[in-house]
């Protein structure tokens, strides 16, 4: 009977109750109607186990150093920086667009915080420049999946604290595939801008005046290379290197570039907290809810299932791209990992696939989902930051989203396009 789990999971969300509630409402009913009241008390104790571990202490520390980040008008200077270097191309605003979700992914590692960022300030800023506010914003939702690829990536410390792996070597297995995502973007906006005539931004700035944009941008852009490199160098842990990048944000903020005033600290821990509880608590309750998969042996049945579609590896993962794709419509990627990623890694993992070469399609496919209609996040973000509707937005992200998808195909059948970067580094043989 417990089987059944998934199918009433999904039975209330689309009552639109919220995920956090069904993840635990599903499986406490069917245990309490199997009888199985003591697995009731487990699964409520373990919402508060699945938070209480070390590694997941770095999601509340990246938020917190994105939003100082974002209120100290840091995002400002890379959108200045991206607009020095790529405002002049036909598409101009467009190419800045993406060019600040790569830079700004290496600062908070969120695709919402990417849309609301760098959304409020360049989708008015590219309806001005004469392109539609539907487009302005499915480039902005299409552009902001970047953020949980390149490094830090909430959604991959998630991964790598329920499959036992390493928070570097997922780290660096996300780099090219995150800079092809944003390159292949930018191929499609150049394709558009030849055909509709996009306007260029700004007249081509000169090597003076993108020097003093990189200026500004220098103490910003050193983040990403403070976590990678003290993490690679051994110096501090991905979870010390969050707090590290949380401290080094408030310092810049405050005394270097004197963006952020005491007065706004109060709000920026208040609103790091508040987005960090709901993934936290969804993180808990997934953990919970992977407890009732380990009761009913879901995981055996459905390998057996997948094992029985087809034999052929390469069919299998197509298959299963599908499968994630889809997931990642209508749930979270942080949920959806916890949920399916003790499901699916063991039998990929069997069939010789690398385990952080799985982890990187199931982190990619996923995060995709966030941005693919009918229920992806961000589309709800850039229409509440662009007030078009999310229907209008859906359709013109469609040239983008088949980018992504394209890459997606790509990263799963040549595995070293993420696992090259963690090979020469030594974090994976």
């Amino acid at each position: 009977m417990l089987v059944w789990f998934l199918p009433v999971f999904l039975l209330f969300l689309m009552v639109g109750l919220p995920v956090f509630f069904g993840l635990l409402a599903a499986p406490g009913l069917l245990l309490w109607l199997n009888g199985q009241e003591r697995d009731i008390a487990l699964l409520y104790r373990n919402v508060y186990n699945g938070m209480d571990s070390f590694p997941l202490m770095a999601i509340p520390f990246f938020m917190l150093a994105g939003e100082l980040m974002n209120r100290g008008g840091i995002t400002m200077r890379l959108v200045e920086f991206s607009q020095a270097m790529m405002g002049h191309l036909r598409g101009g605003l467009a190419h800045v667009n993406v060019l600040s979700s790569i830079l700004f992914a290496g600062l908070s590692g969120s695709a919402v915080a990417d849309t609301s960022a760098l959304g409020s300030m360049l989708i008015p800023a590219m309806e001005k420049q004469g392109y539609t506010r539907r487009f302005a914003a499915a480039i902005t939702a299409a552009s902001s999946v970047i953020g949980p690829v390149i490094p830090p990536s909430g959604i991959m410390i998630i991964y790598a604290y329920v499959m036992g792996e390493s928070v570097a070597a997922l780290f660096l297995a996300g780099i090219v595939p995150g800079l092809m995502v944003g390159i292949g973007l930018m191929i499609m906006v150049k394709l558009q801008a030849d055909k509709y005539g996009f306007p260029a931004a700004t007249a081509k700035a000169s090597w003076g005046e993108r020097g003093q944009a990189s200026l500004k941008a220098f103490f910003p852009l050193m983040t990403p290379v403070i976590i990678l490199g003290g993490i690679l160098g051994g110096i501090f842990t991905p979870t010390e290197a969050s707090a590290v990048a949380a401290g080094y944000a408030l310092i810049v903020g405050l005394f270097i570039l004197r963006t952020l005033r005491p007065s706004d600290i109060p709000a920026v821990f208040t609103k790091a907290a508040l987005t960090s509880s709901v993934v936290l608590l969804l993180v808990g309750a997934a953990m919970a809810f992977k407890t009732v998969v380990s009761l009913s042996h879901t995981p055996e049945i459905l390998a057996e299932f997948i094992l029985g579609l087809s034999e052929n590896p390469l069919m299998l993962l197509f298959l299963i791209n599908l499968l994630l794709f889809v997931v990642g419509m209508f749930l979270d990627a942080g949920p959806a990992i916890i949920i399916l990623g003790p499901i699916l890694a063991p039998i990929f993992t069997d069939l010789g696939v690398h385990p952080v070469h799985f982890a990187i399609i199931m982190s990619v496919n996923l995060t995709v989902g966030l941005a693919t209609p009918p229920m992806g996040l961000v589309l709800f973000v850039a229409s509440s930051v662009s007030n078009e509707r999310v229907e209008t937005i859906a359709k013109a992200i469609l040239p983008f989203l088949a980018i992504e998808v394209l890459v997606i195909f790509l990263i799963t059948y040549v595995p070293a396009i993420s696992m090259f970067v963690p090979r020469i580094t030594g974090f994976v043989q």
